[in-house]
């Protein structure tokens, strides 16, 4: 990267645009890289402690990518009608309302990407110790007598500094973060591809771990249904390109494709992976891990091979860390740009063509994750929340359709209605259930949507009075 950009792309501060720069591949590798991060290499613990028996993993990572697939089948639509900018925000503000839609960008500064990204910034930083062998322990801590209510550690550290770094090269400009995301992205994919076929061919694993109880009843217990919100975590993503639509070249075409393209690929990806998993551990020892590659990989090929992999795994998943902080400002820049937010995350620098206001306020929102909440909290959190609003998405969807509002989409649902209804069907369940078995996550997750509500009223009477002012 040089220190000047190139003048020929640079963006009149009062224009306030963006710039269509990214192709096919660049926004099929952001589905690939929002999706393969954090979860896949640190859920599969808790859910197999969850469901016991690895068919029944298997299983669960099947069904949770077909709701994934059904979903990007329908944000295809989506996205080929409305190529803009904020993805679910758009969508619903042009489906349900510009209540929904706040509501939807609300839940994206918060859940949809401040969240993963500090949770993929915290496992990244525990990979990332390990494999360098930093000690954990608290190096700051503060005690209200008797308890400790807060501590520092190096993981923390380092996740900040992650976030911080890769928000800055985001911030510099879209191609120079688009190269940055690219080579992570290749780079992850090529250690997941030598993991899966290393494991298979010359690990030391064993076929004896397939082996279990598997019936059809089982699925419907509410074990499988609380995997399911593990798993929707790991699957997050597969709507990534929809953020970008103000700056993916042929939008109408390359959308849809991308959507389903990486989730495709992820799908496939997922399914091996949980495989070598279970081939590397029995049951008791996955059980509850959250450092699941790692520890596989150790007992495939050794400890020293472990320690290496942590390693590998920690740059891994720096290209979903970089892909989330990419793609979620774009959500706050639609938000401001329609009144719905402050005025200042509308703005795009007039050097790199970014909204630079909007990258540095999902940083601060991460930064303040790392340090507030524990990582299986924010799983449940992440996945329950998410849930209600894809599946108000996919519902707006098919009210579009009902009113024809959208017959001119040069990309239709494949299945509809059976895609969106199985989607939509899905999504209630893993809601349902994660009231029933984690009622506090799931409580905060309420709460942000009714302090989003509060924030909503605020917005519009701030609007209201700038309207009347002019």
């Amino acid at each position: 990267m040089g220190s000047k950009l190139d003048a020929s792309r640079e963006c009149p501060a009062e224009s306030h645009s963006l710039k269509r720069e990214i192709g096919l591949f660049t926004a099929g590798v952001l589905v690939v890289a929002n999706m393969i991060g954090t979860g896949i290499f640190t859920t599969s613990g808790f859910i197999i402690q969850e469901v016991k028996e690895p068919l029944v993993l298997l299983v669960s990572w099947l069904v949770g990518g077909i709701f994934a697939l059904c979903g990007a089948l329908c944000y295809g639509e989506l996205g080929a009608a409305f190529p803009e900018a904020g993805g679910e925000y758009v969508y619903l503000r042009e489906s349900l309302g510009r209540l929904a839609a706040f509501l939807s960008g609300w839940i994206s500064l918060w859940v949809g990407f401040s969240a993963p990204i500090a949770a993929s910034a915290i496992a990244f930083a525990t990979y990332g110790c390990g494999f360098l062998s930093v000690p954990v322990q608290p190096l700051f801590r503060v005690t209200i007598f008797p308890e400790t209510v807060w501590t520092i550690t190096p993981v923390e550290l380092a996740a900040v500094a992650a976030i911080l770094i890769l928000s800055f090269v985001h911030y510099y400009g879209i191609k120079e973060g688009s190269r940055v995301q690219n080579a992570l992205t290749g780079f992850k994919i090529l250690i997941i591809i030598l993991f899966i076929t290393g494991g298979f061919i010359w690990g030391n694993g064993s076929r004896a771990h397939f082996s279990g109880d598997f019936s059809l009843a089982s699925l419907f217990k509410k074990e499988f249904a609380v995997s399911l919100i593990f798993i929707s975590f790991a699957y997050s993503g597969w709507n990534a390109a929809t953020y970008l639509g103000s700056e993916i070249k042929s939008p109408r075409r390359n959308i849809p494709l991308a959507l389903l393209l990486g989730t495709g690929t992820v799908l496939i990806l997922y399914l091996l992976l949980n495989a070598v998993y279970i081939y590397a551990l029995p049951v008791q020892r996955m059980s509850g891990v959250l450092e699941i590659g790692a520890l596989s990989a150790a007992s495939l090929f050794g400890p020293t091979s472990g320690r290496y992999f942590s390693g590998a795994l920690a740059i891994g998943i720096l290209s979903a860390l970089s892909a989330m902080i990419l793609t979620g400002p774009r959500v706050y820049y639609a938000m401001a740009r329609d009144g719905s937010f402050f005025e200042l995350f509308g703005r795009v620098n007039g050097k790199t063509c970014t909204p630079a206001f909007s990258i540095f306020l999902q940083a601060a929102m991460a930064i303040l994750f790392i340090v507030t909440a524990s990582f299986e909290k924010l799983l449940i959190y992440i996945g329950f929340t998410l849930a209600l609003f894809a599946l108000l998405t996919v519902l707006g969807l098919m009210r579009l359709r009902l009113k024809g509002s959208i017959r001119s989409a040069s990309y239709r649902t494949f299945g509809y209605p059976v895609t969106p209804i199985l989607f939509i069907a899905g999504n209630l369940w893993i809601a349902y259930i994660s009231i029933r078995s984690r009622p506090t996550a799931s409580l905060w997750g309420l709460v942000t949507i009714g302090a989003g509500l509060l924030a909503y009223f605020y917005f519009r009477k701030e609007k209201g009075k700038h309207a009347q002012s002019r």
